[in-house]
């Protein structure tokens, strides 16, 4: 079935591609579609030496221009976006898009933690270091390209394992004032509208969008509405000084399914017994932008943002074999649970970029100072209503009620040492100073506030990375080694209960990256970049099962410190062949690209500590044990894409074939799935998807595909709590279509 449906496919394409050609022989059609419309580019492309004032030499990086392919931008399908860059792990927990979780290397991809997430080069997560989850993504219809920097960022850009990602919005800087719009229908009551306004007049720029969407989601109880508003302004005084300023707004409720059982998966993974069930974050982040040059060496960049924003939720979290039904006592639901965070950040990050020769060759000094701070508060385990709307409202308020605090300050610096014309080392230092805190009320008991004690955890960290690149024609090979830590999270200064205890001592999570590769361009066919990676991941921290008071007639509890290391290591690569073009054939045929990314990657732990508690008070036993060789949870062993794309005149399409590994979703690399459905070996799977689009009448544009072709069933993780216990599915088959202008 499969391969039928991927040959119908491709004889369609060859179809189209017959008739284009039959047009180009009627001279009075040609006439009427005289636009030339060019060809999209091979992507992702490679930023340069230097640009922002910011240095990549020896850095490995991809950008995806969105314009140049083809993909299911309306519901932020990352697998489609984010297929043309190596080792990059998607979660799928629901289809509206409008939270992308991805990781790298075998890097946890939960709301893209592991990486800091930006937009327009600032940050948009809840906390950069006590809460890394990046709740917000602009919908991509509205962004003009990715920037993934790997690892080796860090010292630009922060301390982060999985680098930086940035959201570079649209921007209009050719005419007075420009309109698109893209509406789009879709499977399951999808309905999307994007609609933006730009331009440029005299001194003035200006760029704002409104993007709103909703639809019922292929399962059961999923379904969302979002809307995203955003607005640029910008002023320049002169042609090498200018300012900005911009608003983002987003909003949105979602209906949350829930986890599966194995066993509800595999009868039918479209339903749920999660009505009552949701989620929601308003969010604000706002940023200022001063740029200047003051000469042609020397140039300067200071951003002013911040972030103002909530996650509330409300719904029965129990796993899934237990049902939420009527209480025949009460005749009603039980009470819902209500958990709210409310953030507020700011910050400010200065760049500059100085030029320099030493003999005839230019060098490159890249310095900067970041600060930074931010308060989370937390509520949960508010007692909510029995009823099954958005409705955050709660009997006797929260509980627990938290503050977080983080104050950060940095400082960067990385010089571009040209050697030759052709061999660069670029080495650098960035020196952070973190201090976290932590206080409040932990819980209520018969009445009684249960406090939590005051935490602090304050340090002073000098990363340090060497870059090196050596150019050979149009490619280079480049190699890069750079220190990373992760500080401690606010969910690891919180014990899971009152007994349990954290180590005062608690350490960051300490390592580093380390890249070999080789990349570049040949003639005007073939885009390719080839890597080996490794990274060290140390002091990860898990519990400790300890007797309290060194008594085992009084029972145990959970001792949260620093236990053991993951190394990660493995293959990266790409390459992107323009058949048409290497053939020499492209008038006829168009452009057509084949294109891969593999990836294979070994992610273990080396030394990870575990202990056990069996018995009862006081024949109670703890047993240590080593999880050294097991695998790392959510870390496939392969993930690879394969893409077909053709283009000609105004017609473009492509058909992509994804591949991912199986994963252990716990670190006991447990096999059985368990009876609730949160631990066991996920399967590996593999997805089809096709997008195309046509543009007619020089401004307009007709957008479709499908997602899933095949109707594969898969997954691609398993939650232990929000947003619901249990397997989550990936969607089955669905499709979009999409009409759009531009002015």
């Amino acid at each position: 079935m499969k391969k039928l449906i991927t040959l119908l496919v491709v004889s369609l394409l060859m179809l189209q591609s017959l008739n284009a050609q039959k047009i180009e022989s009627n001279d009075s059609i040609i006439q009427l579609n005289s636009v030339t419309i060019s060809p999209i580019q091979q992507s992702p492309e490679r930023m340069p030496e230097t640009k922002g004032n910011i240095i990549f030499s020896g850095k490995k990086n991809e950008v995806i221009k969105l314009n140049a392919i083809n993909a299911n931008l309306t519901t932020n399908n990352a697998r489609e976006v984010f297929s043309r860059i190596p080792g990059v792990t998607v979660w799928e927990n629901e289809g509206s898009g409008i939270q992308i979780n991805v990781g790298v290397r075998g890097l946890s991809p939960n709301r893209s933690w592991e990486l800091n997430t930006r937009q327009n080069g600032y940050d948009i997560s809840s906390d950069v270091f006590g809460y890394p989850e990046a709740y917000y993504n602009p919908p991509l219809e509205a962004v003009e390209s990715l920037e993934l920097i790997r690892g080796g960022a860090s010292l630009q850009f922060g301390p982060q394992f999985g680098g930086m990602l940035n959201y570079v919005l649209k921007r209009e800087t050719k005419k007075n004032f420009s309109f698109e719009t893209q509406n789009t229908t879709g499977s399951y009551n999808l309905m999307s509208s994007y609609n933006a306004i730009g331009g440029k007049v005299g001194k003035f720029s200006y760029y704002a969008y409104n993007h709103s969407r909703s639809a019922d989601g292929w399962r059961e109880n999923s379904q969302y509405k979002v809307r995203n508003s955003h607005v640029f302004l910008e002023y320049a005084f002169t042609k090498k000084t200018k300012l900005s300023a911009e608003y983002t707004n987003m909003d949105y409720q979602m209906q949350q399914a829930g986890g599966l059982t194995d066993e509800q998966f595999n009868n039918n993974p479209r339903q749920s017994s999660r009505e009552r069930n949701w989620f929601g974050t308003p969010w604000n982040v706002f940023a200022l932008n001063f740029e200047t040059k003051i000469n042609d060496n020397f140039s300067s960049n200071t951003k002013l943002f911040g972030l103002i924003a909530e996650r509330n939720s409300v719904g029965f979290t129990a796993t899934p074999n237990n049902p939420d039904a009527i209480d025949p006592l009460t005749n009603d639901f039980a009470n819902r649970r209500v958990d709210r965070d409310f953030y507020k950040n700011f910050g400010v990050e200065n760049r500059n970029l100085y030029r320099y020769k030493i003999g005839k060759i230019e060098n490159n000094l890249a310095f900067g100072v970041r600060a930074y701070k931010a308060h989370t508060n937390r509520r949960q385990n508010g007692v909510g209503t029995t009823g099954s709307s958005f409705d955050l409202t709660t009997e006797n308020g929260f509980p627990r009620d938290l503050d977080f605090y983080t104050e950060n300050m940095a400082l960067f610096i990385e010089n571009q040492f040209k050697l030759t014309e052709k061999f660069s080392v670029t080495p650098g230092l960035r020196y952070e100073y973190i201090n976290s805190v932590g206080n409040g009320r932990y819980g209520v008991s018969s009445g009684n506030d249960i406090p939590f004690e005051e935490k602090e955890i304050s340090r002073s960290k000098p990363l340090f990375g060497l870059g090196m690149e050596y150019k050979l024609g149009a490619t280079n090979i480049y190699a890069n080694i750079t220190q990373a830590y992760r500080p401690v999270l606010f969910s690891d200064l919180t014990p899971p209960a009152v007994t349990d205890q954290i180590d005062p001592n608690l350490k960051d999570a300490s390592g580093f990256n380390a890249d070999l590769g080789y990349r570049g361009t040949f003639k005007n066919y073939l885009n390719f970049d080839f890597s080996l990676f490794y990274l060290s991941y140390n002091n990860r921290i898990g519990g400790v099962r300890q007797f309290v008071n060194n008594d085992p007639t009084q029972g145990t509890y959970l001792y949260r410190t620093n236990l053991g290391e993951t190394i990660n290591k493995g293959i990266e690569g790409f390459i992107n062949l323009t058949v048409t073009k290497l053939l020499e054939v492209e008038k006829e045929f168009g452009n057509i690209d084949l294109f891969a990314t593999i990836s294979f990657i070994d992610s273990r732990y080396t030394d990870f500590k575990i202990y056990t508690a069996t018995g009862t008070a006081p024949n109670i036993i703890i047993s240590e044990s080593n999880l050294k060789g097991n695998r790392v949870e959510n870390a496939p062993r392969y993930i690879h894409n394969f893409g077909l794309g053709w283009n000609k005149n105004n017609f473009s399409a492509t058909l992509q074939y994804k591949m991912s590994g199986k994963i252990f979703t716990d670190a006991n690399n447990t096999v059985t799935p368990s009876a609730n459905g949160v631990t066991g070996l996920l399967e590996n799977y593999n997805v089809l998807d096709v997008s195309a689009e046509y543009k007619f009448l020089k401004n307009y544009n007709l957008k479709g595909g499908i997602n899933n072709l095949t109707n594969e069933t898969y997954a691609t993780r398993r939650a232990g709590g929000y947003p619901g216990p249990g397997i989550l599915p990936g969607e089955g088959r669905t499709f979009f279509l999409s009409i759009g202008a531009k002015f």
